[in-house]
């Protein structure tokens, strides 16, 4: 009998939905995330946003492809519900589901373009998640992903609590079951999934104005002492409070550093869908 294959161990999402989470990704918009779609964006085009959060992203693609169909999916039923608020805060015609990113409750080649940001970074097997994707875009479809790199994470001042931190999140981002530099696996993920990697581009966060400092080091402060990825930290063995109070108190010194910045770098994908992907590994 042959030996059945075992799919991927489900990961855990490192960053929980803690207010200071949700608030990082309520910043998010086309310009500082999702700028390299912008020559796709074509009115009446319908887009899938696969874990899209608090759904600012969403909401304003809604408003770009007007009045083609855009639906944002999350696993998190906070998420969609702060998502549902804030499109109807901006009057966004987005539609908004509960759901599996890998297992997508869409028919093949449901739309135009399938999207995810930072997403693939928190699951057990990107490879599958970006096959389903490919299922739903069809053949006729895209698929455009964008992943973060923290390894290539740099910031000035050198201070060691943010070398703490850095070693830190890759090691409970990894024991939770993602890949924390997502970025640099991107195009092989592709490859493995089926995909023609056709186009690859890289762009970066940039903080160093004094509202920008003191909103991300602020945001960070709070997360690594409060949110589900502090608890994954003590939880898992990875620190202890003395440690996470350090580097809570890095960002804080950071954050108010005349010149200080930090970039984080990350690597964007814009592939053709495939035809009926569900379940079949590619042969290459």
């Amino acid at each position: 009998m042959a030996e059945c294959e075992q799919s991927p161990p489900a990961a855990t999402y490192t960053h929980g939905h803690h207010a200071s989470v949700l608030a990082a990704h309520r910043w998010r918009t086309i310009a500082n995330s999702a700028a390299y779609l912008e020559p796709r964006l074509g009115a009446g085009r319908s887009l899938l946003d696969v874990g899209c959060g608090p759904g600012t992203i969403t909401a304003e693609l809604a408003g770009r492809l007007a009045p083609g169909r855009v639906v944002g999916l999350d696993a998190a039923t906070d998420a969609i519900d702060a998502a549902r608020r804030h499109a109807a805060e901006v009057g966004a015609a987005a539609q908004f589901a509960v759901g599996d990113a890998m297992a997508l409750p869409f028919p093949d080649a449901s739309f135009d373009i399938v999207h995810t940001h930072q997403t693939l970074q928190h699951v057990g097997d990107p490879v599958g998640m970006l096959r389903e994707m490919a299922r739903v875009a069809g053949p006729q479809g895209i698929v455009a992903a964008r992943e973060v790199d923290y390894s290539a994470t740099t910031w000035f001042p050198l201070l060691p609590g943010l070398d703490l931190w850095l070693d830190l999140y890759r090691r409970v981002h990894r024991g939770n079951g993602g890949e924390p530099d997502a970025g640099r696996h991107l195009k092989a993920w592709a490859v493995a999934a089926g995909l023609e990697a056709s186009a690859l581009t890289a762009s970066v966060w940039l903080f160093s104005e004094p509202e920008d400092r003191a909103w991300w080091g602020g945001a960070w402060a709070e997360r690594v002492l409060h949110s589900a990825f502090a608890r994954s930290a003590i939880d898992g063995g990875h620190a202890t409070p003395d440690e996470l109070t350090a580097i809570s108190e890095a960002w804080v010194q950071w954050s108010r550093h005349d010149d200080a910045m930090l970039t984080m770098t990350h690597v964007e994908l814009v592939a053709p869908g495939l035809d009926g992907t569900r379940g079949e590994v590619p042969e290459r």
